[in-house]
């Protein structure tokens, strides 16, 4: 178990890792999510299962995760063979005090909403620098679509006053696809809030998802330079 002493030497994402493995138990089956966030849940989960012989089983939201819980010794399943998720665990770009998030500038939003939404808890892991008053404050927001239906989504959500485009590869010669083969779109919504974009995305034709999490975090660790807060799902 980490101590309060062991955890003034983490920084604030390295503590946040730390407070949720310790939530694991023998028999769990736990997601992974995706970046540098998880990648430090999924050590502090490894070393659990070292030292304190944990029987567990982890499912990965992207093949970056599985890979990594593999080389870290953990026992990867499928996604085709969960029966169920006891918890599932993963960081955000930005997330309210309300718990609402905003997901997806990584490439896996597809997975990591379908076993967000799947699990009996989902443990969201941020530093202070991911709280902001609205989501969208800081980022645009990502929207996964069928790659022949990107220019109608475009222009079904410019009628509405919504700005943006499609995303790019990192050298900036080519369109990016998501881990499912999909196109995104980076879109900023300038006159609607967050439940009435999460509504409309949600019944746009050509979508397949979207990075707006709401309703689904039961609990937000926050950490900072002076520790660990919680968010908590009334």
């Amino acid at each position: 178990m980490t101590t309060q002493q062991d955890e003034m030497t983490m920084n604030p994402k390295q503590q946040v890792a730390s407070r949720a493995a310790e939530i694991a138990t023998s028999g769990m089956i736990i997601g992974l999510g995706t970046g540098s966030t998880a990648n430090l849940f999924i050590d502090e989960l490894a070393r659990r299962q070292r030292e304190q012989q944990l029987d567990i089983q982890v499912v990965a939201s992207s093949v970056i995760s599985r890979v990594k819980a593999q080389q870290a010794g953990l026992r990867v399943i499928p996604i085709e063979q969960l029966s169920h998720l006891d918890m599932y665990v993963d960081g955000a770009d930005e997330v309210t005090t309300s718990m609402l998030l905003l997901k997806g500038r990584g490439q896996d939003l597809v997975c990591e909403k379908l076993l967000a939404s799947h699990a009996t808890a989902f443990y969201v892991l941020v530093d202070d620098s991911k709280m902001v008053e609205r989501i969208g404050e800081k980022h645009a927001i990502p929207i996964e679509v069928m790659p022949n239906a990107a220019q109608l989504v475009l222009n079904c959500l410019a009628k509405l006053r919504a700005k943006g485009s499609l995303r790019l590869n990192a050298a900036g010669d080519n369109v990016a696809y998501s881990a499912a083969g999909n196109l995104i779109l980076d879109m900023q919504f300038e006159d609607l809030d967050a439940a009435q974009i999460n509504a409309l995305l949600t019944v746009t034709p050509g979508i397949v998802e979207h990075g707006i999490f709401a309703d689904m975090a039961t609990v937000v660790f926050v950490g900072s330079a002076s520790g660990v807060k919680l968010l908590e799902a009334k």
